[in-house]
Order: C-alpha cells, then sequence, then structure tokens
C-alpha cells in the first residue's frame, strides 16, 4: 500500500490519482510513482490550478534522475565509498543509486517536506538508508560529491552551479532541459538518453541528458 501521507497529498492534488510501485528501465531500483493512468486523461480548470500551485514532482522520475541512476550503476567508483549529498532529491532516484553502489552516506536534500516524505518511501522500498537535509546551506562542507538532476531546468538556476562546490569538493550535474552551460569548473561528460516516468509524451530533444562534472581541486 501507498504511504498514507503521500497518496493524501496527491489525491488532494487529482482525485482519482494512485501511487504505484513502478520498475525503472536500464536499472534495478523501483519508486513510488503516479499511475499513468492516471496522467492519460483530460485534467479539470481546478486540478490544473492545483497542480500548477502545488506540483507533485515527487511522484515521477524525471528523465535526468533515471539517466544519473543508471550511470552510477555503471560507474560506482563515483560514490563508492563516499559521502555523497543529492540535492534537490525530488523521488530520491540519485540518492537511492548512490546508497546501492556503495556510498558511505548519503543525504536527500529538498526543500519540499513532501519529496523527502517521498525518499524515505522510496529508499525503504530499495532496501537502502538515506540521510535527509530541508536545507543545503546548513549543511556543513564535508561532502566528497553532490548529485544534481533536473534541478537546472531554469536558467535563473544556474548560478547554484557555484554553490554546489560551497558544499562538496565535487558535483555531478545531469539535466536535459538547460544543456551547453558555459563555466569555467564544470565539464561535459557526455549525453544519455533516458525518459519521464509516467511517460509524458516529451519532446525528444527532453530525453537526450546532458552530464557534467565539476571539482574544486586538481584531480
Amino acid at each position: 500500500m501507498a504511504p498514507a501521507i503521500l497518496q493524501q497529498a496527491l489525491s488532494g492534488l487529482i482525485g482519482e490519482a494512485r501511487l504505484i510501485v513502478s520498475e525503472l528501465p536500464g536499472c534495478d531500483l523501483t519508486l513510488w510513482l503516479i499511475d499513468d493512468q492516471n496522467m492519460d486523461r483530460e485534467f479539470t480548470r481546478e486540478e490544473t490550478r492545483r497542480i500548477l500551485e502545488e506540483p507533485p514532482y515527487w511522484s515521477f522520475c524525471w528523465a535526468s534522475g533515471l539517466a544519473m541512476a543508471r550511470y552510477l550503476a555503471e560507474h560506482p567508483q563515483w560514490v563508492r565509498g563516499k559521502r555523497v549529498l543529492d540535492f534537490g532529491a525530488g523521488s530520491g532516484i540519485a540518492g537511492i543509486a548512490a546508497a546501492r553502489a556503495g556510498a558511505l552516506e548519503v543525504v536527500a536534500c529538498d526543500l519540499d517536506p513532501l519529496a523527502l516524505d517521498a525518499c524515505r518511501a522510496n529508499a525503504a522500498l530499495n532496501g537502502v538508508t538515506l540521510n535527509y537535509s530541508s536545507d543545503f546551506f546548513a549543511e556543513a562542507d564535508r561532502f566528497d560529491l553532490i548529485l544534481v538532476a533536473d534541478v537546472l531546468y531554469d536558467r535563473a538556476n544556474l548560478p547554484l552551479l557555484d554553490e554546489f562546490l560551497s558544499r562538496g569538493r565535487q558535483a555531478l550535474v545531469a539535466d536535459s532541459r538547460v544543456r551547453d552551460f558555459s563555466h569555467p569548473l564544470y565539464r561535459p561528460l557526455g549525453v544519455l538518453e533516458a525518459l519521464t516516468l509516467p511517460d509524458l509524451a516529451e519532446p525528444h530533444e527532453f530525453r537526450r541528458v546532458s552530464l557534467y562534472h565539476a571539482s574544486r581541486e586538481p584531480l
């Protein structure tokens, strides 16, 4: 049964919506996600207003998060034995993947209390332990790696690129909306293919996830 607090919040936005355990393609993780059948209809004006005011982004697995999870599963050396913070964690997919790949500690960080509840539920679903934070800037500068997936969806968020390295020695950024940004500390690692779940029928360009790495120390 879906966690009550999450189901209640989702039902308050979209009356018929249900959270279901969903397997993710290309990795061995599962998440509580909104049932795709509830997305295949026209929303009422009131539902649309509520969704825009309080988007339940924690009930989706966004393409960049899925790409990051797959990447960490294939390249566990990025997180193995390290202290990791998942910035703007949402469903917790990146942090959960890091824990699965052998991270020493993972902190899921998100401003939204419901997102942190989703992270807790999804961590339990995947048998991993996470720590939780609602304030990135209250965290000490103690992390080996900051994970950032689907946070740079607006160019107004680009100043965060400097802030990530104020709390971690390195940052790994995955994003499908804002790509080819110019920053002296970030270098491109490549482009990954993924999709958002449930499938929102997004333009194909949003299935191409750019991956970047930054370090404040010589490698």
